[in-house]
């Protein structure tokens, strides 16, 4: 359930939907598996410690197996950490995970809808 190819990173980057929060930045994008994986990018740049980074990426990975159950099926998630030097609780990651996990793909599907809609009008035109 987790995202690690390099190729499936930058299709998420390019096609998904952010939203942002105080503790994260979710970026999430429909897949074709029918099940809701998980990637990070927590930077070496902002975070220079790696105790640090793997701390931060052990609570995004726990937040993301307790609240599986309600994040949206069939998508893909990439979580990133909103601010730099950030310290959160799993219980506030959990629940910003959720809120965002929803509006991310929301705005993913109204996206898609409209680049659906658009793509309609155009084949649709005078000949």
């Amino acid at each position: 359930m987790r995202i690690r190819s390099e190729a499936d990173f930058k299709r998420i980057y390019r096609r998904g939907s952010r939203a942002r929060g105080k503790i994260l930045l979710v970026v999430a994008c429909e897949n074709e598996l029918g099940r809701t994986r998980l990637g990070l990018s927590v930077g070496r740049k902002i975070w220079k410690l790696a105790v640090r980074r793997n701390r931060l990426r052990r609570i995004f990975r726990e937040a993301f197996r307790l609240t599986y159950p309600e994040l949206p099926q069939g998508v893909d998630l990439i979580l990133i950490p909103a601010e730099p030097r950030l310290d959160p609780t799993l219980e506030e990651t959990r629940r910003e995970l959720v809120y965002l996990a929803g509006k991310a793909h929301r705005r993913h599907l109204e996206r898609r809808a409209s680049e659906e809609a658009a793509a309609a009008e155009g084949r649709e035109g005078p000949t």
